[in-house]
């Protein structure tokens, strides 16, 4: 994982002005203004989920010890942004409307049922294509606030970002961390079949 004050490297920030019609602008606004934050459009380059710090250290373990790995990872105005592929936004949400409906549905006292134990997951809001994010400048300090920078900066061109299943499994693992208790096990890796005890998970989606 990168440095929390690393830099954006050229090939990373050539990849965060493709997603702008107009990179040649966000290129010269980065010469002038090398410190501050910007705005970018998503939809394009990548999708942004953004949560909660402390969830969103959850699903960073997660991905990280069993997982793929992530992509660039920002923090902005108290809240974690993890860059995802284009069109996660859109499927995110839906299909953790569906895990909730699922485990709504199941008998009273199943996994996931009305009887089981709550699992709930804070509120997500996911950028796609129409939106845009403030993202970290390229280049730490020049007045910009602590709590804006890279967590993981972009570093090349093309970088993997995960997509919708990497994140709803990492979602589905960080809300049963702290409901493992002293029950023990391992979680299992990200290719292993969905659970079938997930219950209500709370997305809003932001335009």
């Amino acid at each position: 994982m990168n440095d929390p004050a690393a830099y954006v490297t050229p090939a990373g920030a050539e990849w965060l002005a493709s997603s702008s019609a107009f990179p040649r602008s966000v290129h010269a606004l980065w010469s002038v203004r090398p410190g501050a934050p910007s705005t970018l459009p998503c939809g394009t380059a990548f999708d942004v989920v953004s949560v909660g710090t402390l969830f969103g250290r959850r699903m960073l373990d997660r991905l990280w010890t069993a997982g793929p790995g992530t992509g660039p990872v920002a923090f902005h105005a108290g809240r974690m942004l993890l860059f995802a592929e284009p069109g996660t936004a859109q499927r995110l949400p839906a299909l953790l409307r569906w895990r909730e409906w699922r485990g709504s549905s199941a008998p009273a006292g199943a996994a996931g049922g009305a009887g089981g134990s709550a699992e709930t997951i804070p509120p997500l809001l996911c950028y796609g294509l129409g939106d845009a994010v403030t993202v970290p400048p390229p280049v730490p300090g020049g007045g910009c606030p602590p709590t804006t920078r890279w967590l993981v900066a972009p570093d090349v061109r093309k970088p993997w970002l995960p997509g919708t299943e990497a994140l709803l499994w990492a979602c589905v693992r960080a809300v049963r961390e702290s409901g493992r208790g002293s029950a023990g096990g391992r979680d299992q890796p990200i290719s292993a079949p969905s659970d079938r005890g997930a219950k209500v998970y709370h997305v809003n989606r932001r335009r």
